[in-house]
C-alpha cells in the first residue's frame, strides 16, 4: 500500500525537526523542493545542511549581516550566518567556548561555508582591525598551498584545519591559530584519480603569476612542462584565473608578514620539487633510483654517493612553516592577568569524504575522520536527545537510525583492527596484497 506524502513534505519545511515524514527520503525530497527555489539552506534543530548552489546568490551583503546578528535560531530562514550568530552570542552570554563542525562530501562547500562564518565573525566583533584582516587573509595562502582541483571540486581542500579564534571578554577579536592536519602530500607528485586533476594550486600561480625574469632566475617555463603537474592532462581550470591568484597570494603574505626573501625561498623550493620531477634515470641503477625516486623517500645519484630527496617532504615541510608563520602573525599568547578572560570559537573545516572504485590511503584516512564525525553528530541529534526524553520520562516515538560504530571499530577501534594489520603488513620487506 502506497501513503499518500504529508503536506509537510509537499510544500517543504525550513526545519526538517517537521517533516511528517522524518525518514532519508523525506529528508531528501524536503531539501530538493528548496534548493530548486534557491533555498539552499535547511534546520535539521540546531544543525543546518547547506546545498552547494554552484552559483553565486545574493545572500552574504553587509546588509545580511546586520539582519541575522543578534537573532535567535528559527527567527529568520536558515542561514550560515545565523549559526555563526548563535556560536558567538552563546560564547558571549553563556562564557563558554563553541566549536563549529563543518562536514560533508567533497565538493559540497565546506570551505566557503568556513570563510562566510569569519566573515560574519570579523564584520560583528565591532573593530575592523588589522588582526581580523589577517585572519581572513590567512585563507588565500592556505588555499594555495592546501588546495587542488579533483574530478568533483575545483578548490578541494586535501587537507584538515582547525582554526580557533579567540576574542577578549567584550567580543572582540585579538588572535586566531591555525592547526593543519593531514596534508595530502602524495598529490605532490601523483594524482592518484587523474585524468582532470591538478596538483595545488601554488604550482600552477607561480608559473602563470611570475614575470619573465623571476621565471628566469628559477629556469621555470609553462606548466605543460612537468610531469609533476601534467599527469591530469589538465593544466588550466576554468573558472580559475591563476595569474590573479597569484597577485592575491603574494598581497596576502605580506600583510601576514612574509618577508620578500621569504617568499623567494618558497619559490625556490617549490621550482626544486617541479624539476626533481622531470629527472630522468637511466641503466640497471638508474632503474633502481627511478623506483626509489617515486616510492620511497626520493634518491638521486649524484657520482658515487647517494643523496636522498623527498618531495613530499619538502611540500609537507614548506606548508608545515607557512602555517606557523601564519601563526606566528595572528596568535597572541592569552594574558597571565586572571582579570582578562579570553574565549573561542573553533571552527573545523574537515577535507571531504569521497566514494570511488579506487581510493588512496589518505583519502581512506579522511573517509575515516569523516565516518568519526559522522557517529558524532548522530550521538548528539539521536542516541543524546533520546536518552534525555527516557531520563526525564518524555512519551516519544523511537527513532531507529544507522549507527556506524561497528564500522569504526572493524577499522579502527577494535584491538585487531583494519588499520593495525596494514600497519603491521607494511614493516615486512615483501608485503603481500
Amino acid at each position: 500500500m502506497v501513503r499518500p506524502m504529508h503536506p509537510s513534505s509537499v510544500q517543504g519545511v525550513e526545519d526538517m525537526i517537521r517533516l511528517g515524514d522524518l525518514h532519508e527520503a523525506g529528508m531528501v525530497h524536503n531539501l530538493l523542493i528548496r534548493h530548486q527555489e534557491h533555498k539552499i539552506y535547511t534546520y535539521t534543530g540546531s544543525i543546518l545542511v547547506a546545498v552547494n548552489p554552484y552559483q553565486l546568490l545574493p545572500l552574504y551583503t553587509v546588509d545580511q549581516i546586520q539582519l541575522y546578528c543578534n537573532k535567535r535560531i528559527g527567527e529568520l530562514p536558515p542561514h550560515v550566518f545565523a549559526i555563526a550568530d548563535n556560536c558567538y552570542f552563546n560564547m558571549k552570554r553563556n562564557k563558554r567556548d563553541q566549536c563549529c563542525v563543518i562536514s560533508g562530501e567533497s565538493g559540497a562547500g565546506k570551505t566557503e561555508s568556513t570563510k562566510l562564518i569569519l566573515q560574519f565573525l570579523a564584520a560583528i566583533s565591532g573593530q575592523h582591525s588589522w588582526i581580523e584582516q589577517q585572519i581572513l587573509e590567512a585563507n588565500p595562502i592556505l588555499e594555495a598551498f592546501g588546495n587542488a582541483k579533483t574530478i568533483r571540486n575545483d578548490n578541494s581542500s586535501r587537507f584538515g584545519k582547525y582554526i580557533d579564534i579567540h576574542f577578549n571578554q567584550n567580543g572582540v577579536i585579538e588572535g586566531a591559530r591555525i592547526e593543519q592536519f593531514l596534508l595530502e602530500k602524495s598529490r605532490v607528485c601523483r594524482q592518484v584519480k587523474a585524468p582532470a586533476e591538478r596538483n595545488y594550486h601554488i604550482f600552477y600561480c607561480m608559473l602563470m603569476g611570475m614575470n619573465v625574469e623571476q621565471k628566469k632566475m628559477l629556469n621555470l617555463g609553462t606548466a605543460s612542462e612537468y610531469t609533476y603537474l601534467t599527469m591530469g592532462e589538465c593544466t588550466s581550470c576554468e573558472g580559475r584565473n591563476d595569474a590573479k591568484e597569484y597577485a592575491h597570494i603574494r598581497s596576502a603574505m605580506k600583510i601576514l608578514m612574509f618577508s620578500d626573501s621569504e617568499h623567494w625561498d618558497i619559490s625556490k623550493l617549490l621550482a626544486a620539487i617541479l624539476h626533481l620531477g622531470n629527472v630522468e634515470f637511466e641503466g640497471r641503477l638508474g632503474i633502481l633510483c627511478a623506483w626509489l625516486f617515486l616510492d620511497m623517500p626520493k634518491t638521486v645519484v649524484m657520482g658515487s654517493h647517494f643523496l636522498f630527496i623527498s618531495p613530499q617532504g619538502i611540500y609537507g615541510r614548506i606548508f608545515l612553516w607557512i602555517v606557523n608563520k601564519i601563526n606566528s602573525a595572528i596568535f597572541n599568547p592569552a594574558s597571565q592577568n586572571p582579570k582578562k578572560t579570553r574565549y573561542s570559537i573553533g571552527l573545523l573545516d574537515i577535507f571531504g569524504f569521497e566514494n570511488f572504485d579506487n581510493n588512496s590511503f589518505e583519502q581512506l584516512c579522511i573517509n575515516i575522520a569523516n565516518e568519526h564525525l559522522q557517529q558524532f553528530f548522530v550521538r548528539h541529534v539521536f542516541k543524546l536527545e533520546q536518552e534525555e526524553y527516557l531520563a526525564e520520562h518524555i512519551s516519544w516515538n523511537n527513532i531507529d537510525f544507522t549507527d556506524n560504530h561497528q564500522a569504526l571499530e572493524i577499522i579502527a577501534l577494535k584491538p585487531m583492527n583494519i588499520i593495525s594489520l596494514i600497519d603491521e603488513e607494511s614493516k615486512f620487506p615483501k608485503v603481500s596484497a
